[in-house]
């Protein structure tokens, strides 16, 4: 074989549509081909910083939507269970809709780890991705706690009343187990479905959150329970948000290599880019 017909992009620039096509496909190629091209090639670490930005202010939000309601529910008690479990599964949808293009909105340590294990996104970016996650989950409680003090222990995850710290943790690694199974499941060549994922994602936010947040708060996000924890300067309790989610995640990625064979696949590195 000739060496124009092993590397038939080779004279395209990277991010052109040739060169993507060649990569990727025809569908993803023309998808990717409008985005741009910083975007196009998420190996380029140049722009890593966009990532981590979306990373940040994605996680900013989410804290703020699911730290705040508990917040608000303890100063108003006009906030509710329904509400406070619904709202963070909208605002998930509403992130991965608007940023999951730039970063891939993992938005949860968990999930950059599961990705990472199943060899869909690079190990090296992890670190960062988790230190934007923490800081946008303690910006936001340092933003409620300037704002309204720190009642309602600025939306920390706590078991509630009756619930022990082991029950919360069992809780939370069943409830994650949950959570990157859609993730991983939704990304996988087999049933990749793009935008819809989020549909998904934010319905079993909902879902788990209906049943299971009275034992533990279904947090499901170590950066989520960790934020109001740092700003209230609190961790006896942080254990089970930290071990839970994590357990649960590696029980994921079990699960996803029994079902789905190993990681690694075009898709499935796509739909961690956000692409």
């Amino acid at each position: 074989m000739s060496g124009d017909q092993s590397r038939p992009a080779a004279d395209s620039p990277r991010g052109s549509l040739p060169a993507l096509r060649e990569r990727h496909g025809a569908h993803i190629a023309e998808l990717l081909e409008r985005q741009p091209a910083w975007a196009r090639d998420f190996t380029d670490l140049s722009q890593e910083w966009r990532r981590l930005v979306a990373e940040l202010f994605g996680t900013f939000l989410l804290v703020l939507v699911g730290a705040g309601g508990a917040v608000l529910d303890a100063k108003t008690g006009g906030i509710g269970r329904v509400a406070g479990v619904t709202a963070p599964g909208l605002l998930v949808m509403a992130v991965i809709l608007s940023l999951g293009a730039v970063s891939g909105a993992h938005l949860n340590p968990v999930v950059s780890v599961a990705f990472a294990l199943r060899r869909d996104f690079q190990w090296r970016r992890v670190p960062g991705y988790v230190a934007a996650q923490i800081a946008g989950a303690a910006l936001a409680c340092l933003l409620l706690r300037a704002t309204f003090g720190t009642i309602g222990e600025v939306g920390a995850t706590l078991p509630k009343p009756g619930f022990s710290s082991t029950q919360a943790f069992i809780i939370e690694a069943v409830l994650t187990l949950g959570l990157v199974s859609v993730i991983l499941g939704t990304a996988s060549t087999a049933q990749n479905i793009g935008p819809l994922a989020a549909l998904g994602v934010g319905g079993y936010i909902v879902l788990a959150g209906l049943w299971a947040s009275p034992v533990s708060g279904a947090s499901m996000n170590p950066a989520r329970s960790l934020g109001p924890d740092i700003v209230r300067e609190n961790v006896d309790e942080l254990w089970p948000y930290l071990a839970g989610p994590l357990c649960g995640a590696a029980l994921a990625v079990a699960l996803a290599y029994v079902l789905r064979g190993p990681g690694g696949d075009p898709a499935a590195r796509k739909a961690a880019q956000g692409h």
